[in-house]
């Protein structure tokens, strides 16, 4: 038996959490609920011109939202906290000092300006841009020099020659040579751990059996392992690296807000299901191992492995996660869709959410659960039925107002005034009897006029129930109404 897995989500809420960050805190997720391992949530708020409380809350709250419970972290505690790096400067500082002790790191004086202009010259002789050593080797003169010149000294780690290389889950054996891995920065001038530093520190601190996390990392991999050299772990007890691919978008370029990087926040305001999300979002970089795409989270933490993860980018596909969706959607119980449409309704004033409104909309929603993609659709689906000042659309008047649509709603009122059942048969059946078989109409024509008057629109749920939802009473005065415009 292996030791048990712990795997933790530690972002930098700089704003609301997007696309990539999510697939990120997902596969962690997964992966610790597959090998019945421990999920733990970690906050990188070191950071404080960026990260805020509000966005450290927003962070907590779009995990609960998406299910993503976590063992240890923010509101749940554990045995390794605090969780929040803003809470655990003196346990860097104390780190940082014992590696200044062992000479694995040393005091820094240069300034931005010299450092940039050091860069600029390695630049023009075509020299990969790097710190050169410069206050490697310092002396006590040179030292108290700078003091009196009242420089502010950060703590930069010493690389020694040579290369790291480690087995990447995904990517197998990597290495880099260290000409590419200059001297890094672990404090800065004011205090603050980088997140070099805190990150490699909590890994081993929290006892971090797995890192999964994205691509665009992993170039910092050997600064993290040099940490860990200078803490004193034997390379037994180093954690596991797995660098997830890139998501890319449609245009084959990075992620952006134009091709689908935006917050969960922004789907959630859209009416996507969590559920669709997390299904969506496991399919970039990861497959089951057959060709299926409708995945529940049950089904993730059983099937979730990281050698099924692939080492190629994956494509966000806005279309294929709105397919997803509209699939979860119809998988909804009747009450699960009330549950879920309610919010957009209220949210939009269609209904104030009294007892008589919502009995009617859980009425209608089986007839518009096979029509939608997202929850947002919901209110527009069903505002007819709750309208006070019922109008027509101004786009749609010209077709209830020729004299063709006038001749199929006068026919209309009278046969549906006729009825004694109000049902979506009965209307139907005196409908199709008078218009089609009668008067020898096409159906599109002939229903699109009474869908038009009954529902203010030519798209609307099915004509039938929607009319029946109504009312006999409601649907006659609206095609009424529509013969006086």
């Amino acid at each position: 038996m292996g030791k048990e897995v712990r795997v933790r989500f530690a972002p930098s809420p700089t704003g609301d959490l997007h696309v990539g960050n999510i697939r990120t805190a997902l596969f962690d997720w997964a992966y610790a609920r597959h090998t019945g391992g421990t999920f733990i949530f970690r906050i990188e708020d070191t950071d404080t011109t960026r990260v805020t409380d509000e966005y450290i809350q927003a962070a907590i709250d779009t995990l609960k939202w998406l299910g993503l419970d976590w063992d240890e972290g923010p509101e749940v505690g554990g045995p390794n906290g605090p969780y929040l790096q803003s809470q655990r400067l003196d346990i860097y500082a104390q780190w940082a000092q014992k590696f200044l002790d062992q000479k694995d790191a040393y005091y820094c004086y240069c300034t931005p300006v010299e450092l940039e202009a050091r860069r600029e010259a390695q630049r023009a002789a075509n020299v990969a841009p790097g710190y050169d050593g410069q206050c490697r080797d310092l002396t006590n003169a040179q030292i108290t020099d700078y003091k009196t010149q009242g420089r502010e000294a950060v703590v930069r780690m010493r690389m020694p020659d040579g290369s790291t290389t480690f087995t990447d889950e995904i990517r197998g054996d990597v290495t880099f040579d260290h000409k590419v891995v200059p001297d890094f920065v672990l404090v800065r001038g004011d205090g603050s751990p980088l997140y070099t530093l805190a990150v490699a520190v909590d890994d081993i601190m929290m006892k971090v059996t797995h890192v999964l996390r994205g691509e665009d990392l992993l170039s910092s991999t050997p600064r993290q392992i040099r940490v860990y050299q200078a803490m004193g772990v034997e390379p037994e007890d180093y954690p596991t690296f797995a660098h997830l691919p890139f998501v890319m978008g449609q245009d084959n370029a990075k992620l952006s807000k134009r091709n689908g990087e935006v917050s969960i926040a922004w789907y959630r305001e859209r009416g996507f299901l969590p559920e669709a999300i997390c299904n969506y979002l496991a399919l970039l970089g990861w497959s089951p191992g057959d060709d299926r795409e409708n995945v529940t989270m049950k089904e993730l933490t059983e099937l979730f492995t990281v050698d099924k993860v692939h080492s190629s980018p994956a494509r966000f596909d806005m279309k294929k996660l709105e397919a997803i969706n509209g699939d979860k959607i119809r998988a909804l119980s009747p009450d699960e869709f009330l549950n879920w449409s309610l919010p957009f309704l209220t949210k939009e004033a269609i209904i104030s959410g009294t007892d008589a409104e919502i009995a009617v909309v859980k009425a209608a929603l089986p007839i518009i659960q096979e029509r939608i993609v997202t929850l947002a659709e919901v209110p527009a689906m069903l505002n007819f039925l709750f309208v006070k000042n019922f109008a027509v659309a101004e786009d749609c008047i010209s077709k209830v107002n020729d004299e063709a649509a006038k001749a199929v709603l006068s026919r209309s009122s009278t046969e549906l005034s006729k009825l004694t059942t109000w049902t979506h048969d009965s209307i139907e059946a005196a409908l199709r009897s008078s218009l089609i078989e009668e008067l020898g109409l096409k159906p599109r024509i002939a229903f699109s006029a009474v869908r038009i008057a009954t529902t203010g629109s030519n798209i609307s749920p099915p004509l039938f129930e929607s009319m029946e939802l109504l009312g006999q009473e409601v649907s006659l005065e609206r095609i009424k109404l529509a013969l006086s415009l």
